[in-house]
């Protein structure tokens, strides 16, 4: 299996404080340039969790070879 790295940032905020979210930039080590598409949950602590462990459960599908 590959080595990987998983990039992601997390923040809380309190709810309706937010009122855009843009792309974070990654510089990658051939020069080039990505980027991560930032993500929102809301809710109570145990269903922004839920959330999130369901939000990985399915990333990780997106890539079965891996």
């Amino acid at each position: 299996m590959a080595k990987l790295t998983l990039v992601y940032g997390m923040r809380l905020l309190p709810e309706g404080e937010v009122k855009s979210i843009g792309e974070a930039p990654i510089q990658l080590a051939n020069g080039r340039s990505a980027h991560v598409t930032m993500h929102v949950l809301e809710g109570s602590k145990e269903e922004i969790e839920s959330q999130l462990r369901q939000s990985v459960a399915a990333f990780s599908d997106l890539y079965p070879e891996i």
